[in-house]
């Protein structure tokens, strides 16, 4: 039996989600940010992904905190769109985001006491 790894499952369905979304503002032709959003966004499970194949544990922390800082960014980029009044937004992704971000501390912290 496969063990479930929450931190890829969310950080895959987050990804989904932001695909979603902008889709959404390219439709409306808001490109720049959708596509700052969508690098970033996705890059977060990417990195996470990589982690699971890690030559070391410092090279596992160092991926989660690469994976750390795109959510940042994401972060960043919802905001500015959450904020902008010309922009639609998705209540469920900064949330979502917010989950994420918190498994991440958490997973680094935990494996950084582990070294």
């Amino acid at each position: 039996m496969e063990k479930k790894n929450a931190i890829l499952e969310k950080s895959f369905a987050f990804a989904l989600l932001i695909i979603e979304y902008t889709e959404e503002l390219e439709s409306q032709k808001k490109y720049v940010l959708s596509r700052q959003l969508l690098r970033s966004a996705t890059s977060i499970g990417a990195n996470i992904r990589e982690a699971q194949s890690c030559e070391s544990r410092a090279d596992f922390i160092h991926k989660l905190k690469i994976a750390a800082k795109e959510a940042d960014e994401t972060e960043y980029w919802l905001l500015l769109c959450k904020n902008s009044k010309s922009y639609p937004f998705n209540e469920l992704l900064l949330p979502n985001l917010f989950e994420i971000q918190k498994l991440l501390s958490s997973i680094i912290s935990t494996s950084k006491k582990n070294i």
